[in-house]
């Protein structure tokens, strides 16, 4: 039986309420006082239908004008007859209903025949060398995705033929099933949703409707990418399903590794042989860099064999394209694997020499032989 209180005062909106006005008033009560969070509570249930059945009035214009001018007789169906089961659910399936909305939250989706799906997306890894990833690239690749089967028209049926309409669910593409005070609908088993059934499939697609094909596609790759990257382009999945929008690409960068240059984040390390006389008197020294470019080294008087210098902003450029990463190069001294007389008597010499310096400028002494001198 209907029910007999004012729509308006049920919603609690103004008689002038607008259409959003009166979608969020319902919204909000349906919510509160739906059965699942209310189990057991009548009052709950009957503020829920109620609700329900005032906005399958006020939402719609016609039935409003007929209510506003007068009253339940107007929008009574058929004589004494009030407002079925079948109506709240149209009020509540129209407010919540759609993909993401709170009916699917409630009740694991409706899922009917010919409902757009988004496509699935696809994955690609692309190695790239170290110098790529310097410089930035583009990159064709042939990715294979699957689309509309020539033989069948996308139909999945052999050629002659047509799908049937699913036994199961009447070609609705949903089946219903009660549970309690509701009625669910869900994604019929048989057919998954389609509505048909293919019972003489394409020999070609196998009754998919889709086969797989190869597409070309480039793809650019930005500057100071890193190891393990994911790069999403839009729209290049697979096909959606009835119109839904296709899935996407996402290509998985690996990087090589380089011979000369060991990557750490925006820096490059690499190692540079120098001669002793160079450790020791310092000099200026020629280095490669990533982008082929020779780049000069300053060697500090008196530097020591593992030691780090630093060439800056000639590293990585910055994911974030602002500035580059330093390169860092750790120093090793060569020694010589077999002397000449002559270079063994000028070691010799050299060797005394810096003897008699060490004499004449003692060490310094450190803090514990400082410390022994005080209590001595």
């Amino acid at each position: 039986m209907a029910c007999k209180r004012d729509y308006y005062e049920i919603l609690g909106v103004a008689k002038d309420a607008g259409e959003d006005e009166i979608k969020k008033a319902y919204r909000k009560i349906a919510l509160d006082n739906h059965p699942d969070r209310n189990p057991g509570d009548k009052e709950a249930e009957q503020r829920f239908k109620d609700a329900a059945e005032a906005y399958a009035v006020l939402s719609d214009k016609d039935k409003r004008a007929q209510y506003d001018r007068f009253g339940h007789a107007g929008v009574q169906q058929g004589a004494g007859q009030g407002f079925s089961t079948e109506d709240i659910f149209a009020a509540f399936g129209d407010i919540f209903g759609g993909a993401g909305g709170i009916f699917e939250h409630f009740f694991g989706g409706g899922g009917g025949r010919g409902r757009a799906r988004r496509g699935a997306s696809l994955r690609v890894d692309l190695e790239l060398t170290l110098e790529e990833v310097a410089t930035g690239v583009q990159r064709k690749l042939e990715i294979t995705r699957p689309a509309a089967c020539d033989a069948c028209s996308g139909t999945g049926a052999r050629p002659g033929s047509q799908p049937q309409r699913c036994r199961l669910c009447g070609g609705h593409g949903q089946v219903e099933r009660s549970q309690g005070f509701f009625s669910i609908r869900q994604s019929c088993p048989e057919c998954r949703g389609q509505g048909t059934v293919v019972s003489d499939p394409c020999g070609k697609c196998r009754g998919r409707g889709l086969v797989d094909r190869k597409a070309p596609i480039t793809v650019t790759i930005p500057p100071g990418i890193e190891e393990g990257h994911a790069e999403r382009i839009a729209g290049q999945g697979e096909p959606g399903e009835h119109g839904g929008p296709p899935g996407d690409l996402v290509v998985v960068i690996h990087v090589q590794p380089h011979s000369v240059f060991t990557r750490h984040g925006d820096d490059l390390l690499t190692q540079a042989t120098i001669a002793f006389r160079q450790a020791a008197m310092g000099e200026t020294v020629d280095i490669p860099s990533i982008t082929g470019e020779v780049v000069q080294l300053k060697i500090p008087a008196g530097t020591q064999p593992g030691e780090l210098l630093r060439v800056r902003g000639h590293g990585l450029p910055r994911a974030d394209g602002y500035g580059r990463g330093n390169l860092v190069v750790r120093v090793q001294v060569e020694v010589p694997t077999k002397l000449t007389p002559e270079q063994e008597q000028l070691l010799i010499q050299f060797d005394d020499l810096e003897q008699a310096r060490r004499k004449k400028s003692p060490k310094k002494k450190g803090i514990f032989e400082k410390v022994r001198d005080m209590f001595q």
